[in-house]
């Protein structure tokens, strides 16, 4: 049996050189334009990052980009992302005599952004936010959406963690998106979830070594993706969110119009400051916090059941009192939902009987109402 030989990326870029940018006359490689080329088995695609302005002039272009793409061996589906890039915030600034000071992004302002926007066929849509890394917020925003599905809702997973993404890991999918007839993206099911995520398109295990401005274009690029339909809306769209208070956050509340935001964090001090950073920043920018979720919350005894705090306990409940708003749940250290991640089998779906699933449902109907 005879199989495509897999294409060169010297060929790739020669053939996207023959494609010509209309506003500086070199080719797209040549010219930068050639952003996030992944070459996958006899897959290739790339994002072709342009200035707002310009979108209409490329739309021709990534169109010759794309059959360029397709007429060289070895390539049997071509993908150009078009994606605009907006202006980059301002640099550091040091005032004479005094410290250094960063002065403020004037579009991160307080209250609610008026250009946010929730997608069409969608009626909800809520983050899932931290300040600190390793909390386990994939693992809360995997099981809940797979909940809302469990518990009859159709919901969307949208991974928006540029660098790190997990969703394909954590939900067992290796499948590569398809686009719609408006070129743009077609989510993948799983669980009953629909989810989008970066690790979908770049290649398994590569780094993401993007600027801020890059990461954002593509982060807005799979919001747009074709969520639900006009004959079957999204109830609730989940959002996972890398952690932090930079530029992806600033983007989703700048683009998507949010319902609100699900803090996560583990017990312990030094997580809980970095989650109270992360609820002053949606605050700021007009997002309403609907609840924290502790999670590692305890370990429960094999031999009596009794709650084994770890790393301490009650930080979470404390938290949300501060906030005034619910503590939406307390999810227990269980092997099986570690291993549910690993193996791409949300524990939700497996062990729904499960103390660490019953609180994911719990939560799921808190926050569907």
């Amino acid at each position: 049996m005879n199989e495509r030989a897999a294409p060169e990326r010297a060929q790739i870029l020669a053939a996207l050189d023959t494609v010509r940018d209309p506003k500086s006359g070199q080719g797209l490689s040549a010219a930068g334009l050639v952003r996030g080329l992944v070459l996958r088995g006899d897959r290739a695609a790339f994002m072709l990052e342009v200035a707002p302005a310009d979108i209409a002039l490329y739309g021709p272009v990534r169109e010759a980009a794309e059959r360029a793409l397709a007429d060289v061996p070895g390539v049997a589906t071509a993908q150009v992302v078009l994606t605009a890039d907006g202006p980059a915030p301002p640099p550091l600034q040091t005032a004479p005599r005094r410290r250094a000071q960063v002065s403020e992004d004037p579009q991160a302002r307080l209250g609610h952004m008026p250009e946010a926007e929730r997608p069409a066929h969608v009626k909800k849509v809520i983050a899932v936010a931290s300040g600190k890394g390793g909390v386990g917020k994939s693992t809360v925003s995997v099981n809940l959406a797979v909940a809302l599905a469990g518990l009859g809702y159709r919901a969307g997973l949208l991974d928006a963690d540029i660098y790190g993404p997990s969703a394909p890991q954590m939900l067992g999918v290796s499948d590569e998106p398809t686009f719609g007839a408006d070129k743009k993206l077609n989510p993948l099911e799983a669980y009953g979830v629909q989810v989008m995520s970066i690790g979908f398109i770049v290649e398994d295990g590569a780094a993401n070594i993007w600027r801020g401005p890059m990461a954002s274009s593509a982060l807005r690029t799979l919001m747009g993706s074709n969520w639900g339909s006009e004959a079957e809306p999204l109830d609730v769209l989940v959002v996972d969110l890398p952690p932090g208070t930079g530029d992806i956050q600033l983007t989703l509340v700048q683009r998507l119009k949010l319902d609100g935001v699900v803090i996560v964090s583990t017990p312990q001090e030094i997580a809980l400051i970095d989650a109270r950073r992360a609820a002053t920043m949606f605050s700021k920018t007009g997002t309403p916090v609907l609840g924290v979720v502790e999670n590692m919350a305890f370990f429960p005894d094999p031999a009596t059941g009794a709650r084994i705090p770890i790393f301490g306990e009650g930080g979470g409940k404390a938290e949300a009192e501060r906030l005034g708003v619910p503590l939406l749940a307390e999810v227990p250290i269980d092997i099986a939902l570690r291993q549910g991640g690993d193996e791409g089998r949300p524990l939700v779906a497996t062990h729904p009987q499960s103390p660490a699933a019953q609180a994911f449902f719990r939560m799921a109907e808190q926050l569907a109402r």
